[in-house]
């Protein structure tokens, strides 16, 4: 077992969040249960259309996205989103907030305060929507987690971009404005041609796995707070090496594009192996 704040985890293996869609819909795929926990599609306090068609390339080495946090707000997600979902699975909900600014990432804290949730992580490194990325300034992030901590006692877990100069230096204030758990990383901002077009966006899946794993190797030693891992983990083998380099915990993103079955077979891989969570 592995606990992450105060959520205990029945195996360290989590779906990322804009990977599974809100959960519900990969029901008859997975057995949901089987997971550590299920992170869900980040949540605006409105609505958001996300960007223009088309905006995911799949390239050999792995994708580039723009989707641009695409979500059917707060409100509906409530009433319509989660329900569902907790309905159908005993495994803990981590549900992913952004927001515009500081206040909006607050609003849609203290509002799930409220719910029958397992813990909130904060995308505050998206790089596929306008203006700068929180987490690219220790005093920004200091300060819209603060702002979050105090709007919510549920398990706040931050997800941090690659794209900085100092990620521990990013990390570290995280864990000073009261975050429970650090995710590394998000995408990493790239660029793309797609018949004449340029394409900025994020890249991830396999070719992303070894920045992750230096990423996470950095912060782990650092940091008191747990330190979860992302980025091109397919299998087994991708799976200990980030807990080599530190992790707690590790979530599956791209994967789950590929093979839905993935997390699954790494929790079995991991039984397998009979490791002591």
């Amino acid at each position: 077992m592995v606990k992450i704040g105060q959520i205990k985890l029945k195996n360290p293996v989590m779906v990322a969040s804009g990977t599974f869609g809100y959960g519900i819909e990969c029901k008859d795929l997975v057995d949901l249960d089987k997971l550590g926990a299920i992170i869900t599609k980040t949540i605006t306090l409105k609505p958001r259309l996300g960007n223009p068609q088309p905006r995911t390339f799949e390239l050999p080495y792995g994708m580039i996205n723009t989707i641009g946090l695409q979500n059917v707000g707060l409100e509906k997600f409530l009433t319509e989103k989660l329900p569902e979902l907790i309905k159908i699975t005993k495994t803990p909900v981590i549900v992913s907030i952004a927001g515009e600014k500081e206040s909006e990432y607050s609003e849609v804290a203290k509002i799930l305060d409220k719910e029958n949730i397992a813990g909130i992580e904060m995308n505050i490194s998206c790089p596929n929507v306008k203006g700068s990325i929180i987490s690219k300034c220790k005093t920004d992030t200091y300060n819209v987690v603060k702002s979050v901590r105090k709007k919510t006692k549920h398990t706040l877990i931050v997800k941090l971009s690659p794209d900085v100069t100092d990620i521990l230096e990013i990390a570290k204030s995280t864990e000073s404005a009261g975050a429970d758990a650090v995710s590394l990383i998000n995408t990493v901002p790239a660029l793309f041609y797609k018949n004449g077009n340029t394409i900025l966006g994020g890249l991830s899946g396999p070719c992303i796995k070894h920045i992750a794993l230096r990423k996470v190797y950095e912060v782990a030693k650092f940091l008191k707070i747990p330190v979860i891992g992302i980025g091109g983990i397919m299998n087994i083998e991708d799976t200990l090496e980030f807990f080599k380099a530190g992790a707690k915990a590790i979530q599956v993103g791209t994967g789950n594009f590929i093979d839905p079955k993935i997390p699954i077979k790494i929790i079995n891989g991991l039984s397998f192996k009979k490791m002591s969570f």
